[in-house]
């Protein structure tokens, strides 16, 4: 599809925060005003719908769209962040593939729509404060935090597309590689937790990558470092 005037798909790094990425961009077009619709964690990659300028007047609209991802989910442990980036709560060794039937079924289960509760991790406000703010701030006490919302969700496809035994943390799991055809609002990551609590096993968002937002697709982004070079700057 041709891309509106003053939006510009970005192929997100891992590593990088969202804002981040907009102030890359910010720094290389030499634009003030940047957006984006849409944040993504620093562990994900994928893409980002940038508005420059006027196009930062779209971005609203923008958000709602729906979206697709590719995750890899790690059956077998969870953590408290709900991604790779927390400390290990539970574990549970898988030592014989769960078939693949078995999966698809457990899949199944999660279309149409669901309410699930999000990361204590996750931006969502409650009283005013991210959620985050308050689980790192617990998290330094040694607690967890107290009153994780539930949000609705929308599951529209479920595919599985690679399926193996991992050693991780000198331990066997399984890793499951899913593309989640999804609403605007869904969080991957309670999918990953809540596939796992149908299999009866622990399991957290080992990589997320996002590769559809509307008709935007992730083959039609471009990298930061593509974007630096035809405008002559480095990437810094």
């Amino acid at each position: 599809m041709s891309i509106p005037e003053n939006i510009l798909l970005i192929d997100k790094p891992k590593g990088l925060t969202s804002f981040g990425v907009v102030a890359r961009v910010r720094r290389i077009i030499e634009v003030k005003k940047v957006g984006h619709a849409g944040t993504l964690d620093p562990l994900a990659t994928g893409l980002m719908v940038v508005g420059m300028g006027p196009g930062t007047k779209t971005l609203t609209s923008l958000v709602k769209l729906d979206k697709e991802y590719v995750a890899e989910i790690l059956i077998g442990q969870r953590r408290s962040t709900g991604d790779m980036e927390g400390e290990v709560l539970e574990e549970k060794e898988v030592s014989t593939l769960i078939p693949l039937d078995t999966i698809a079924a457990s899949l199944k289960t999660l279309l149409g729509d669901i309410v699930l509760p999000v990361s204590a991790y996750s931006a969502i406000k409650v009283d005013g404060v991210p959620m985050y703010k308050r689980a790192r701030a617990a998290e330094k006490k040694g607690e967890q935090a107290e009153g994780v919302p539930e949000r609705a969700m929308r599951v529209d496809a479920a595919e599985i597309l690679a399926n193996k035994t991992v050693i991780h943390d000198s331990k066997p799991f399984q890793l499951v590689t899913v593309r989640f055809a999804v609403g605007s609002g869904t969080y991957i990551r309670s999918l990953a937790e809540e596939l796992g609590r149908r299999l009866d096993y622990p399991a957290t968002l080992f990589n997320l990558r996002r590769t559809k937002v509307g008709e935007f697709r992730i083959e039609d982004a471009v990298t930061l470092e593509a974007l630096a070079a035809t405008h002559g700057k480095e990437l810094f």
